[in-house]
């Protein structure tokens, strides 16, 4: 007899179906699986079969052949355990086929019977309902994770006795009671709740008016924002105080996100409400930051994507590592080819470094500073041009003075108010972008400058002037003006003025007082 069970397989974020075919016939006592399979889901032979010998449900001595197509696919993991061991439920007789008929399954077994989670699942019911399919029987551990799609009916089970039980009777094989498990997506209980604890506020943060000015200005258009000064100047401080001013995601992006973190395996029961922010340790691997693996899993690129990815003390980063933002900046995701097949996770993600002058911290204060010409050379050549060269806005974080220091969180400004204004400034460029592919002004494309950053002929001739003096590369003149567009947008002016251009030319100028070492 022959039975299909339909499942899927994930290409990075890509899902692709995959269907799990079993045939049982006359012949010698075997049980074939072929279809170009990983290791760990060539033992899904042994897994299924100690498992329904367990479940009391003991295999004939007949040829069983399980194929898993398409096969030039190749299926890694054991999420097809589940799926197999219907497919040869239904070709033994044990359960009707035509009750597999409209479900994806997914999930592995273990010698008991027992459904175990598996990686991924968000991603994969999310295509199921794209696809049409009807319901989607996963792991009773997963069930949260797939609800958070709505529109598609979810069945979470934790044996193989509530999978064959369900599919006979709609009841529980062990309590006898309805289901509890199969529900609609998209409940109210689905959808997570925000972290209760207090999270880091701008109002605790005494001093630095213009590094706070220029942060607001980078959050408002996704803007990539480098600081760099001595240590203890806040640096650190204001980069974690970033998120409290990030307007929460918008349920689409809510499931971008979840799906990411789906597929790496730690998504977990609930789904937090505000933007990633990510922070590795700079001893982190090229692999880690974009990832990768025999089995490619997202980096942290892709699990700060909507968010932040925050770089603190940026020349100790490999360069190797460093140099791998260079194309997800540009291209907001990451692309990896490895023999099996090309990935691809998305990276939209806004880059945040903190880092210091030179080794000891204090230059370009040459009273305080003990480095040689030599040593804040090769300290600030671990950063490469093209790096830098991608940060929208560079500012310098001066030492604290005493009196900011003690002037009490009565005077600094919540991030509540911040956040509040940074929403009006997201507000209007939805509205100037509405119906097309771009989300920030951070994002406007090289041939869409003109368009919506456009000057008159005085601001055109401040510009070439400014062009020489820094230095500016094709890529940072697009940028300064990206920047002066979100000043604009702040400011509620629909063109660019003279002012707005200026301050985000102080945003540059750091180019040339730390990057030129005098001799």
């Amino acid at each position: 007899m022959y039975s299909m069970v339909l499942t899927a397989v994930l290409m990075g974020m890509q899902s692709i179906p995959v269907r799990v075919e079993a045939d049982v016939s006359d012949g010698m006592p075997v049980f074939e699986m072929v279809g170009c399979l990983s290791a760990e889901a060539k033992e899904a032979r042994e897994r299924v079969r100690t498992a329904l010998r367990n479940e009391g449900y003991a295999l004939p001595a007949k040829r069983i052949t399980i194929n898993l197509f398409p096969a030039s696919v190749r299926k890694p993991g054991a999420s097809y355990d589940l799926p197999i061991a219907l497919a040869v439920l239904a070709a033994l007789g044990g359960i009707p086929g035509e009750l597999l008929k409209g479900l994806l399954v997914m999930g592995e077994i273990n010698l008991s019977g027992r459904i175990l989670p598996v990686k991924g699942i968000l991603p994969v019911v999310a295509w199921a309902r794209k696809e049409g399919i009807a319901c989607c029987v996963v792991p009773a551990d997963n069930q949260e994770e797939a609800r958070l799609v709505d529109g598609i009916q979810v069945v979470g089970v934790s044996c193989l006795a509530e999978v064959i039980a369900w599919l006979k009777t709609g009841k529980t094989a062990r309590c006898g009671t309805e289901m509890a498990e199969c529900k609609e997506g998209g409940s109210s209980s689905g959808i997570c709740r925000a972290h209760e604890e207090a999270e880091p506020d701008f109002r605790e943060l005494n001093g630095q008016k213009f590094v706070r000015r220029a942060c607001e200005v980078a959050v408002s258009g996704r803007h990539n924002f480098l600081m760099v000064g001595p240590p203890g100047a806040g640096k650190t401080m204001i980069a974690k105080r970033i998120p409290s001013i990030l307007p929460p995601m918008t349920g689409e992006e809510q499931l971008e996100v979840a799906g990411i973190y789906s597929v790496r395996g730690i998504l977990g029961k609930e789904l937090v409400r505000t933007r990633p922010f990510r922070s590795p340790h700079h001893t982190i691997t090229a692999q880690g930051m974009a990832g990768g693996g025999a089995l490619p899993q997202p980096g942290e690129i892709s699990l700060a994507h909507r968010g932040v990815l925050f770089l603190d003390e940026l020349p100790e980063f490999r360069r190797e590592t460093l140099e791998i933002l260079r194309q997800p900046l540009e291209e907001q995701r990451v692309r990896l080819a490895r023999k099996s097949g090309s990935y691809e996770f998305p990276a939209d993600f806004m880059l945040v470094c903190a880092m210091n002058p030179c080794r000891c911290g204090y230059y370009p204060d040459m009273q305080q500073c003990g480095c040689t010409r030599a040593m804040i050379e090769q300290y600030q050549k671990k950063i490469s041009m093209p790096i830098l060269d991608r940060m929208d806005i560079c500012v310098e974080t001066k030492r604290v003075a005493y009196q900011e220091l003690v002037c009490g969180e009565a005077e600094n400004e919540s991030s509540d108010a911040i956040r509040g204004r940074v929403q009006a400034a997201y507000e209007i460029q939805r509205i100037r972008y509405e119906g097309t592919d771009i989300c920030y002004n951070s994002r406007i494309p090289s041939d869409k400058i003109a368009q919506y950053c456009p000057l008159d002929l005085k601001q055109q001739h401040y510009m070439e002037q400014i062009y020489a003096k820094l230095h500016l590369t094709a890529r940072s003149y697009h940028k300064l003006l990206k920047v002066a567009r979100t000043i604009a947008d702040m400011d509620g002016q629909e063109r660019i003025q003279m002012r707005h251009l200026r301050e985000a030319v102080c945003y540059r100028s750091l180019d040339q007082s730390f990057w030129e070492v005098p001799r």
